[in-house]
């Protein structure tokens, strides 16, 4: 077959039409694309927060469950936090793969084992950027770094099966929500869609000549090639929108990256304030390997100290960093707790979750992962206990589930769910 390349290289995208033995499909329509502004105050938001290398569990989970659980040394930076949030032990995914498998925090899905489904290992915020995020500028927001153990962030996933490439730093978080182009760079974007909307035309036009005949093989190639074609339209339709809507006025001079400890509150300031400008509704960020304790003053590697082998004073280590951690993730809480959103705070609005994909680094055991959710307009205050094992065992996607429906998306299911968590 005589095939053409084209190279989408400023929409991130390359649509080469596959080989396909058989040579035709039936082409997909184009992806109609609703155009209307969100409304923004009142809006349903989700955010993740994960950790590569998980937190002390015996440090964190209470022995008493319901409302009237004890203060432990993990949830001490959260006390003033617990009426608005749950905490949750017993939800997993059930795969194991140690540090590999903390990738599908969000997805329930290994990577390597996403090829055959439907959805392939996307993860939960990038399912919902699909359904819900086209009404704003940035239809999600993936916040991490590219250094640390495994080459950087990978909480987000396509359903392709292709990592979100993250945001590394406030600088240019800062720069994606606050700085418009300038007026010639806008011109030239304006001419790029024109020029890419035409390329796409071509791929389309391409792929619909040739879809005459099909066998099965081919079809399921053509359908992950138009899902690819179709990705792309949206994203092609969404900048042409917002290419001549100003950007949200800076609220502060743009920042400098420091390092990841130190730059941690303020990426927790900024993804307040994009959900608050309604610049997303959807975000994630991850805390990886290169979250270095020097720059707390302990002199230890980071992902060494995870595998403590129980040894008293690498145990502190890690609680000193955990504690930092949650910390922050406590003052984000009460920060968009804080800020009015319509007739309620942006807190009520947004479904907070955090935790790691990953529940005893140390032994790299995948279950029983520390998992709180906060916000979003459930009913908290609690730790609730969930069967571990068994018949009654209940998968962390089920509570996806319940968070997709919350955020207006029709679905019973989503990766490794049984069904809804309620």
């Amino acid at each position: 077959m005589n095939r053409r390349r084209f190279i989408l290289q400023s929409l991130g995208a390359s649509l080469a039409l596959p080989g396909l033995p058989s040579l035709m499909a039936n082409p997909a329509g184009n992806s109609a694309l609703q155009a209307t502004k969100g409304a923004g105050a009142g809006a349903n938001r989700f955010v993740a927060i994960g950790n590569l290398l998980g937190y002390q569990v015996k440090q964190l989970f209470p022995t008493t469950t319901g409302r009237s659980y004890e203060k432990t040394t993990l949830l001490e930076p959260l006390w003033d936090n617990r009426h608005q949030m749950t905490l949750f032990r017993g939800l997993d995914h059930g795969v194991k793969g140690g540090h590999f498998a903390v990738h599908s925090f969000l997805s329930g899905v290994l990577n390597s084992e996403a090829q055959n489904r439907p959805d392939g290992n996307v993860s939960i915020d990038q399912y919902l950027a699909d359904e819900v995020g086209f009404a704003t500028r940035f239809p999600s927001l993936t916040v991490g770094s590219e250094g640390g153990i495994h080459g950087g962030c990978q909480i987000a996933w396509t359903k392709s099966g292709v990592r979100v490439p993250p945001i590394t730093g406030p600088a240019q978080l800062f720069e994606q929500l606050f700085i418009s182009d300038p007026k010639e760079r806008q011109v030239r974007r304006v001419q790029e869609n024109h020029v890419q909307a035409s390329i796409l035309d071509s791929v389309l036009e391409d792929a619909n000549r040739l879809s005459r005949q099909v066998n099965k093989e081919d079809k399921d190639k053509l359908d992950e090639y138009f899902t690819s074609v179709r990705d792309v339209e949206k994203r092609l339709e969404l900048r042409k929108r917002w290419a001549s809507q100003p950007k949200p006025a800076a609220p502060f001079e743009k920042p400098a990256n420091r390092n990841t400890v130190e730059d941690l509150p303020l990426l927790y300031e900024l993804i307040a304030l994009a959900l608050q400008t309604d610049s997303t509704r959807i975000a994630t960020l991850e805390i990886g390997g290169d979250f270095l304790p020097q720059n707390l003053g302990i002199d230890k590697s980071y992902h060494g100290l995870s595998h403590h082998g129980n040894d008293p004073e690498a145990i502190a280590h890690l609680i000193a960093l955990e504690k930092y951690q949650i910390e922050h993730f406590g003052k984000f809480l009460t920060r968009i707790s804080k800020m009015q959103d319509g007739e309620r705070s942006l807190l009520d609005s947004t479904t907070v979750l955090f935790g790691s994909g990953i529940g005893d680094a140390n032994t790299h055991k995948n279950s029983d992962l520390p998992i709180i959710l906060a916000g979003g307009g459930y009913s908290h205050g609690e730790f609730r206990e969930v069967p571990r094992d068994g018949i009654n065992k209940v998968p962390l996607c089920n509570l996806f589930v319940d968070i997709a429906q919350k955020m207006g998306v029709e679905t019973d299911s989503f990766g490794s769910s049984t069904g809804r968590f309620s």
